[in-house]
């Protein structure tokens, strides 16, 4: 039995790049590039595309419009033959400088660049009727894509919130949209939030909604097709004084890594768990000891009383001054000097009996010495004069003291 045929299948259908409103090669350098880059660039709404090249569909960078401040031309910043034509774009945020490859080209893009974002087309460019009629169709496609979407600016939240975040982030904006206080008839209201002679000033207007249509109520009110030509009123018309509110919202607040599947070899996206306080252990270091309960753990003897003030203030002790004195017999000059008066010895009545010189000893051998053992009167001679000695030394100190004194 023949097998039933199997059908051809279809061809998948080829990506092609989305209609921009203006394209064409752009050279950009950022803030962070040394050099500039060449890229092929598309203007669709409020966002430049940057590719690679015109037969890219996923673009490498994107520039958002929304924070735009104003276009200026630059100078030619290369050598004097730089056929280059320069310009910057300056956004809240940073500023962006481009390199066309024409005068023609620049002014192109500073058209397309001035009418998506100011919603009119400029009429101070050097440009050809053909280029003004593009631009009136690039308006008013964007006037209808505004009038589908809700402006960034537009915050669900009430009056005390919206005031608080504008205090609070003053540098992503100062006009606020939000919801009426009714809720119930379409309405919105407009927060605005200035400084003026240092002190903020909050405003807050109501816009109707009538049908299709908002209607600023102001003393002469103003009708717009969209929420977008209301924030676009309030910017035009305080001459860019008013910054739509844009919260900056491109930072993660969840860390990912990119990890390679062990069982297909796959990458995978990986969301680690919640770190705790500190670097965690790995699996193969030394594994933490147990706690030790309050149990096993030995009595701390007990701590001493502390000290009191009188006992814990320390008295320095300086080094007293160095005086050389003859005698060296020095008292302290903080101790008060009390002379002492010591009594005179008496002198003996009977002069001292002269010392009897002591005999000489026979000769005898010179290799055997021989002494006679003293007896007793030899003794109490010998103590005799001993104190007669004392007492005429002391005699003298006390003679030579009455002389100092």
């Amino acid at each position: 039995m023949a097998s039933a045929p199997i059908p051809p299948r279809a061809p998948k259908p080829k990506a092609t790049q989305p209609s921009h409103y203006h394209e064409s090669f752009l050279e950009k350098k950022g803030p962070y590039d040394r050099n500039y880059r060449k890229f092929w660039a598309g203007l669709q709404g409020l966002t430049i595309y940057f590719y690679n090249s015109n037969r890219d569909i996923q673009p490498l960078e994107k520039l958002d419009l929304r924070t735009f401040v104003k276009l200026t031309d630059d100078v030619p910043r290369g050598s004097m033959w730089d056929p280059g034509i320069y310009f910057s774009l300056v956004l809240r945020d940073q500023d962006i400088r481009f390199k066309a490859e024409s005068l023609e080209s620049r002014e192109m893009w500073k058209g397309f660049i001035l009418t998506v974002v100011e919603l009119c087309v400029p009429s101070n460019l050097t440009l050809l009727p053909g280029h003004l009629y593009m631009m009136a169709e690039t308006l008013a496609k964007e006037e209808a894509r505004r009038a589908l979407e809700v402006p960034s600016c537009f915050l669900k939240v009430n009056r005390v919130d919206a005031q608080l975040l504008l205090e609070r982030y003053p540098e992503c904006g100062n006009l606020l949209l939000r919801p009426s206080g009714a809720g119930t008839d379409g309405g919105v209201s407009v927060t605005t939030r200035q400084v003026f002679n240092g002190k903020p000033v909050v405003r807050h207007y109501k816009v109707k909604r009538e049908g299709s249509q908002y209607v600023i109520d102001v003393e002469d009110p103003f009708s717009c097709a969209s929420l977008d030509a209301v924030v676009n009123y309030f910017v035009s018309h305080t001459k860019r004084a008013l910054v739509p509110f844009l919260l900056d919202d491109d930072y993660e607040k969840v860390l990912g890594y990119v990890e390679a599947d062990k069982e297909n070899g796959e990458n995978v996206w990986v969301v680690p768990s919640a770190p705790g306080p500190g670097p965690a252990a790995s699996a193969d270091g030394p594994k933490p000891l147990p706690p030790v309960s309050n149990q096993d753990k030995p009595p701390l003897p007990p701590l001493p009383p502390p000290l009191s003030q009188e006992e814990n203030y320390v008295i320095p002790i300086g080094d007293a001054p160095t005086v050389d004195y003859e005698n060296q017999d020095v008292i302290p000059p903080s101790r008060p000097i009390v002379l002492k008066t010591k009594r005179v010895a008496k002198v003996p009545a009977k002069p001292p009996k002269p010392p009897i010189a002591p005999r000489p000893e026979p000769k005898g051998n010179g290799s055997v010495l021989t002494r006679k053992p003293p007896d007793g009167k030899s003794q109490d001679f010998l103590t005799t004069r001993m104190g007669n000695v004392t007492a005429e030394l002391e005699e003298k100190l006390l003679r030579r003291r009455a002389l100092e004194q």
